[in-house]
C-alpha cells in the first residue's frame, strides 16, 4: 500500500486553500530521493482570489501608521526566533541544506525584517521651507498597492523575507509565488505573519509554475514584481513585466570569482573557499565557484593546500550536525551538475577531484554529489562561462593582477567577486575597477548587511533598483512631491504665486 504524501496548498486570505488548479508537483526529500509531499500548482482563478483579498486589505494597511506596521514586524521577528528550530528542520527537509545552513538562511532574512522594524524612519520624506515666497515643498513616500515576489528554491526563507519584509512595512500588500521545489517554509512564514498581527490578505502565498508566473506578470492590479532566479528567466520576467507597465527588479545567475594574490594568507583562503565554494552544496548565487590564483607559484601552493581540505569535507544528510553540506535539491539538478563536470573534462580542464558517483550508505537514492575541483580551466570553456550551481570549484590561473581583474570584469555575470590580499593598494584598486556589483576584500561571500543593498551587474540583475536597504524602500514606494502655500488673504496681488525656481 502506497504511503500517502501530504498536500501543500496556497495560503489565501487567512488559511490554506486548495484552489482551483488540478495540477500537482512533487516535493522530494533530497536525502532519500523519495516524494514527501505534493504542492498544488495554481491557476488564474487562484491568483484572482488572492488579489481580491489583497486589494481590499491593502487600503486599510496603507492607512495604518508606520509605527503600528513596525510593531507587526517586531512581533514577527519574535515569532521567527521562537520557531527557528521548527523552520530550519522544515526548510532542510525539502531543500537538503544542513540545519546550520538552514538557520543561516532564516537569519539572513530575519535581518531584513529587523531593518523593516525601522520603517518609520526610512519613510521620512524631504522638506524645504521657503522654496519661494511663502512656499514650502515636501515629499512623501507612498506604497504602490499590491506587489508580488517570485522566489527561487535555494533560499526559501531568506529571499521571501528580503522582499515581503520591506514591501509590507512600506504599506503594500504582497503576493508571494515561491519555488514549487520547497514551498512549505514560505507558507509557514505567512502563517506567522498573520499571528504577528498582520491583517488578513496583506501577505498571501500562491504556488505554481510558469503559468502562475505569467499570470502575475500580466495582472493589471499588480504594480511591481521582484524576482530571483536564473538569468534567462530573470530577463524574461523583466521584459514581460515592464511591457505590462510594472516596476520590475529581476536578479539572475552568477559566476563569482575569488582572486588570490601572491601575498594572501593561503590557509585563510582555503578555509574560506571550503565554505564559500561547497557550502549549501554550492546552490547559492553568492557562492564562490571560481578561484583565480595570480601566478603559477600561488596556484600550485593553493592547490596543494586545497586537496586535504576538500578530502576533509563531510557530505551527509541534512540533519547530520557534523556534515559540511547535504544533498542537492532534486535528481534533475544533480544530473545537470554532473553533466557540467563531464563538460569540463571534455573541454580539457584537469579534473583534480571528481565528486560524481558519491554514495551515502543508507541513502543511496539521495541526491548527493561529492566536492569537485578543476584546475587549468580557461575562459573559453563553456563550463566556465555558465553557472553550474553545485559543489564544483574551478581554478583559472592568471599571470598577473591585470589578467585576474579582467576575468570577472569580462564575464557575462557580475554578481559578486572577492580578492584575497594583504596589500591595501591592490585591494582598493581592484574594488574601484572591477566590473561587478558586490565586492569582498578578504570576504569570500560579500552579501551586504540588511541596511545596505543587494544587487549585481550585467546578466546578474535586470532593473535599476536593488534589493533591501533603502533601495528596497525606493522600489516598493512611489514619491509624491507637494508644493504648498497659505496666502494671508490679501487681494492686492502682493502675494502672487511665483514658481519656486523663478523666485
Amino acid at each position: 500500500m502506497a504511503t500517502a504524501v501530504r498536500e501543500i496548498s496556497h495560503f489565501i486570505g487567512s488559511s490554506a486553500t486548495a484552489g482551483s488548479g488540478t495540477r500537482r508537483s512533487d516535493v522530494f526529500d533530497p536525502n532519500t530521493g523519495k516524494v514527501q509531499a505534493q504542492v498544488t500548482l495554481g491557476a488564474q482563478a487562484d491568483l484572482d482570489a488572492a488579489m481580491a483579498n489583497a486589494v481590499k486589505a491593502q487600503i486599510g494597511w496603507a492607512a495604518t501608521n508606520p509605527q503600528r506596521r513596525a510593531r507587526v514586524m517586531f512581533n514577527f521577528k519574535a515569532l521567527i526566533e521562537k520557531h527557528m528550530d521548527e523552520l530550519a528542520h522544515l526548510l532542510s527537509s525539502e531543500h537538503g541544506k544542513v540545519i546550520a545552513d538552514a538557520k543561516g538562511d532564516i537569519q539572513r532574512g530575519l535581518e531584513v525584517i529587523e531593518f523593516a522594524c525601522g520603517i518609520p524612519h526610512a519613510l521620512k520624506g524631504e522638506y524645504t521651507q521657503g522654496a519661494g515666497p511663502g512656499i514650502d515643498v515636501y515629499s512623501m513616500r507612498q506604497p504602490l498597492g499590491v506587489v508580488a515576489g517570485i522566489t527561487p528554491f535555494n533560499f526559501p526563507a531568506m529571499i521571501p523575507m528580503w522582499m515581503f519584509g520591506v514591501a509590507i512595512a512600506c504599506g503594500n500588500a504582497f503576493i508571494l509565488k515561491p519555488s514549487e521545489r520547497d514551498p512549505s517554509v514560505p507558507v509557514r512564514l505567512a502563517q506567522l505573519m498573520l499571528e504577528a498581527g498582520l491583517p488578513e490578505g496583506v501577505l498571501q502565498v500562491v504556488h505554481g509554475d510558469k503559468e502562475m508566473v505569467d499570470a502575475i506578470l500580466d495582472h493589471p492590479e499588480i504594480k511591481a514584481v521582484s524576482f530571483v532566479g536564473s538569468s534567462d528567466i530573470a530577463h524574461y520576467v523583466y521584459r514581460r513585466g515592464v511591457e505590462a507597465g510594472k516596476r520590475v527588479q529581476a536578479m539572475g545567475g552568477a559566476k563569482n570569482h575569488g582572486i588570490v594574490m601572491p601575498d594572501a594568507d593561503l590557509d585563510q583562503v582555503v578555509n574560506d573557499l571550503a565554505g564559500a565554494a561547497f557550502g549549501s552544496a554550492g546552490e547559492r548565487c553568492m557562492a564562490l565557484p571560481v578561484v583565480v590564483p595570480v601566478g603559477d607559484k600561488t596556484a600550485d601552493a593553493l592547490r596543494e593546500k586545497l586537496l586535504p581540505a576538500i578530502e576533509g569535507l563531510r557530505v551527509g544528510v541534512s540533519t547530520d550536525a557534523e556534515a559540511h553540506y547535504g544533498p542537492v535539491v532534486t535528481a534533475a539538478h544533480k544530473a545537470k551538475i554532473e553533466s557540467y563536470i563531464q563538460m569540463g573534462v571534455d573541454e580539457g580542464a584537469e579534473l583534480v577531484v571528481d565528486g560524481r558517483g558519491f554514495s551515502l550508505q543508507g541513502h543511496e537514492e539521495g541526491f548527493f554529489i561529492g566536492p569537485t575541483l578543476f584546475d587549468r580551466v580557461t575562459p573559453q570553456m563553456r563550463s566556465y562561462q555558465e553557472e553550474i550551481f553545485g559543489p564544483v570549484l574551478q581554478m583559472v590561473r592568471a599571470g598577473s593582477f591585470e589578467e585576474a581583474l579582467r576575468l570577472p570584469s569580462e564575464h557575462q555575470y557580475g554578481n559578486g567577486v572577492a580578492i584575497f590580499t594583504r596589500n591595501g593598494h591592490a585591494a582598493r584598486e581592484f574594488a574601484a575597477r572591477v566590473n561587478v556589483g558586490m565586492v569582498g576584500i578578504n570576504v569570500p561571500i560579500p552579501v551586504p548587511v540588511a541596511y545596505h543593498t543587494f544587487g549585481g551587474w550585467k546578466r546578474s540583475a535586470f532593473g535599476d533598483t536593488n534589493q533591501h536597504g533603502m533601495e528596497g524602500v525606493k522600489f516598493f514606494t512611489k514619491v509624491k512631491t507637494v508644493t504648498q502655500r497659505w496666502p494671508d488673504g490679501s487681494v492686492t496681488g502682493e502675494n502672487a504665486f511665483v514658481i519656486p525656481t523663478m523666485g
